[in-house]
């Protein structure tokens, strides 16, 4: 095990984002070059990582065969066998260097390469929700439901964009107003408690839209989160529009929560795969009334933009980004660098 803080990585370089249910890969041949046309696989259909990887990248011959990785995974990154924790991949660095003949695997968390994404993506790849403040280089805070929550800060100092990943995804969400005591006995909860995951996640909208539906003696007439989505933004199912709406406001709330803990006056970035599916809802006024209600501080928190990533392989990009200038981020990379 090595300690190569802000240490080049050998090219080419395999960039890889592993989620929950989608792992996409490229290839970056130098520092110079973009990278390759993504390599998306669905989890499901390769046993392990190392098998997806061997088929779609190493056995495709117009790809450069890669020398070093890094890679992010949808999990805490803890020993040599990393666990994602929303499919059955098991990440092994030694494995991978002693088998696929890599020189250097680094490992990071997922929403570390999307907080890496928010510090170089330009205006073009991210929409703005509410007031046109700036982003400027100051602590930005990246949170993104998808398969699961994920949450990152970004610190700024001395010219160097610092990652902050967590697991800030699995933090208590309380009820608020009348309708939130009415709904939240209906939610699913963890050991009695109501984690942020499970009610702003793509499983997390299907519990508030039964939550909706029990609390209102009404069948589930849907099943699948796109389902609710849909119906919800047609306004054709009502449940499921106040689903959504309940939704938009919960991660508003947690997106005000976590501008405040970490003062993030660069900004707040919505990432995942679910908030470019939902603009339209997000630019309605329930999410930044949620964001920005926090008395004593509403003043405050109407200064904060917010935005969501529009870039389609955001954390790719991130990552990428980090491959070509590391010395530019202060990721420290004791324990989730292996070297040959």
């Amino acid at each position: 095990m090595a300690n190569v803080h802000s240490e080049a990585l050998p090219f080419p370089i395999l960039i890889g984002d592993i989620g929950g249910t989608n792992a996409r890969f490229s290839i970056l041949v130098d520092a110079e070059s973009k990278a390759t046309d993504f390599v998306h696989v669905q989890t499901a259909d390769y046993e392990t990582i190392d098998d997806a990887i061997v088929d779609k990248v190493f056995n495709n011959p117009e790809l450069a065969k890669p020398r070093s990785a890094i890679l992010a995974i949808a999990g805490p990154v803890d020993g040599d066998e990393i666990d994602l924790t929303n499919c059955d991949w098991i990440v092994r660095p030694k494995k991978m260097i002693g088998e696929l003949g890599f020189d250097a695997v680094l490992v990071l968390n997922d929403f570390e390469a999307q907080a890496l994404a928010v510090a170089s993506l330009t205006d073009s790849d991210r929409e703005q929700i509410g007031p046109n403040a700036p982003a400027v280089d100051a602590t930005r805070v990246v949170l993104g439901p998808g398969t699961g929550l994920g949450v990152a800060g970004l610190l700024h100092a001395q010219d160097t964009w610092f990652p902050v990943p967590g697991e800030g995804g699995h933090v208590d969400i309380g009820p608020r107003t009348p309708r939130d005591l009415e709904i939240f006995p209906h939610l699913v909860t963890i050991e009695g408690r109501v984690s942020a995951e499970e009610i702003i996640s793509g499983r997390g909208l299907l519990h508030i839209y039964n939550a909706v539906c029990a609390a209102g003696s009404v069948t589930p007439s849907v099943s699948q989160p796109k389902d609710v989505t849909e119906e919800g933004l047609n306004g054709k199912n009502a449940q499921a529009a106040e689903a959504l709406e309940l939704f938009v406001t919960y991660l508003g709330r947690l997106a005000g929560d976590l501008a405040l803990i970490f003062m993030a006056r660069g900004g707040v970035f919505l990432g995942g795969g679910i908030s470019p599916k939902i603009l339209p809802e997000l630019k309605k006024p329930a999410f930044r009334a949620a964001f920005e209600d926090k008395a004593p501080h509403k003043e405050l928190m109407e200064t904060i933009p917010t935005f969501v990533v529009t870039h389609p392989q955001a954390a790719l990009a991130g990552l990428a980004s980090y491959a070509r200038t590391p010395a530019s981020y202060g990721i420290a990379t004791e324990g989730r660098c292996w070297r040959r």
